[in-house]
């Protein structure tokens, strides 16, 4: 970050508490264990533990300063230190960085595809683009990214999470999008927001953000949307019969081959992934591209570089022709219907499932799995095992306690040829069956 210590303290309206050396911070860290030479540490009080406490060995080893409480700030010494609240600076400095890079920003958010639409345009788009690594994308996790962000950037993408009402809008606060994104609405966090439209009103909290004049991304059937949609802002819709849509479409050997019509023109794209969703992710990266102005052609250029974070579709070779999706990250009713979907796309000797719980659907958490399961067998899952109690509403054919006896279960099982689905919520740890899977059959 290019921003001196006088800059620093004035964008997050901190007290100097000590000085230490001249210069500006390389990056912005809250875990004390990682901070080094040339860090700037802030002290995130935390359920259980303040980070405040931290501050002196984050100096002692050798950060360039410290962001803590006032009450936290006395004695301190080594460093620059900054009597502030740690988060809220945390957040102010981010969108002082924010405005002093000038870059374009596209902020992603919805129920479903955030972050394989935020890794299909960091790829797609042109220039220096800096998006974020991993879950880097909370009220923590997006003013990180945006300080990660080195000078010279031309392009944000910033992916936003949400688990209640005006969090989305807080966020936005701060990467101040220049094109907003929403990928869908689903029953996705229906625990703590309490409908479905509750859910679409906190994603369209980052439309506040958007000047006038500035594009929103939103797909064809975005019906919960719609009471949100009429601001200053111009509309960009992707699907099919949108602004943005795939006219014709062809799949082999793992490569999508689209025709995309766009109010650009239409542009011919080759896409390194088969999935069906993955395209429908594509589009809306697409028009994002669209509406900053980007060169059709240059976009297809660069799809070959299209790469997906680690456990959303990833595909593991495992011996004899057998093919494991490990798409483990996260799971929702309308991702896992996508997913089985696509397993049973593959035209594999058999397809199978291994489901674990999607959680946060609450009351109607039974209903969900009922029928995400009645989809796995009319998609044509030839085998459905469930991990974890709440994998009983799929009505599983087997139905174990945890993946490590899924694993167990299958290896026997698979037979060349097939094709197997690993998804599940977060919690559940799905990885560990594809991890488990792999030292078995390698055995």
């Amino acid at each position: 970050m290019n921003l001196g210590p006088e800059q620093v303290a004035a964008a997050i309206a901190a007290a100097v508490v000590a000085e230490g050396e001249a210069g500006a911070p390389s990056r912005a860290t809250v875990d004390s264990r990682d901070a080094g030479p040339g860090d700037l540490f802030f002290g995130l009080p935390g359920e259980h533990v303040d980070g405040g406490e931290f501050a002196a060995a984050a100096l002692e080893a050798g950060a360039w300063g410290a962001v803590v409480e006032p009450a936290r700030a006395g004695g301190l010494q080594g460093g620059w230190v900054f009597a502030a609240e740690p988060l809220p600076a945390l957040q102010s400095l981010a969108r002082e960085w924010r405005r002093a890079l000038g870059a374009r920003v596209v902020g992603v958010t919805g129920s479903v595809g955030k972050t394989s639409v935020k890794d299909i345009a960091r790829a797609l788009l042109p220039g220096r683009v800096h998006a974020n690594r991993e879950n880097l994308n909370t009220e923590i996790g997006l003013p990180l990214t945006v300080l990660e962000a080195p000078e010279g950037t031309d392009m944000l993408v910033l992916e936003m999470a949400m688990r209640g009402a005006g969090q989305i809008a807080e966020l936005a606060a701060i990467a101040q999008p220049d094109v907003a994104v929403i990928t869908n609405v689903g029953p996705v966090h229906v625990e703590l927001l309490g409908s479905v439209e509750a859910i679409a009103a906190a994603k369209a909290e980052i439309l506040e953000e958007l000047p006038p004049g500035a594009a929103a991304v939103v797909p064809v059937d975005s019906a919960e949307l719609e009471a949100h949609l009429h601001g200053p802002h111009r509309l960009i819709r992707f699907g099919e019969g949108g602004d943005v849509e795939a006219v014709e479409r062809r799949v082999a050997d793992g490569v999508t081959e689209a025709l995309v019509r766009t109010p650009a023109g239409e542009q011919l794209f080759h896409f390194p992934f088969a999935e069906a969703h993955n395209l429908t992710n594509a589009l809306a990266a697409i028009a994002a591209g669209v509406a900053l102005e980007a060169s059709l052609e240059g976009m297809s250029d660069r799809a070959a570089d299209i790469g997906f974070s680690r456990f959303r579709g990833e595909r593991l070779e495992l011996g004899d022709g057998i093919v494991l999706v490990n798409d483990c990250y996260n799971a929702n009713p309308v991702s896992m219907r996508a997913a089985l979907d696509h397993i049973a796309s593959l035209r594999a000797e058999r397809a199978v499932a291994v489901l674990g719980e999607m959680a946060e659907l609450g009351p109607g958490a039974p209903g969900y799995h009922r029928d995400v399961g009645e989809h796995a067998r009319a998609a044509g899952v030839d085998l459905l095992v469930g991990v974890g109690e709440p994998a009983r509403g799929y009505a599983p054919d087997e139905l174990v306690a945890t993946p490590e006896e899924a694993a167990e279960l299958l290896a026997p099982q698979l037979q060349p040829g097939d094709a197997v689905l690993v998804k599940g919520s977060r919690s559940a740890g799905l990885e560990r069956v594809a991890e488990s899977l792999e030292e078995l059959l390698d055995g």
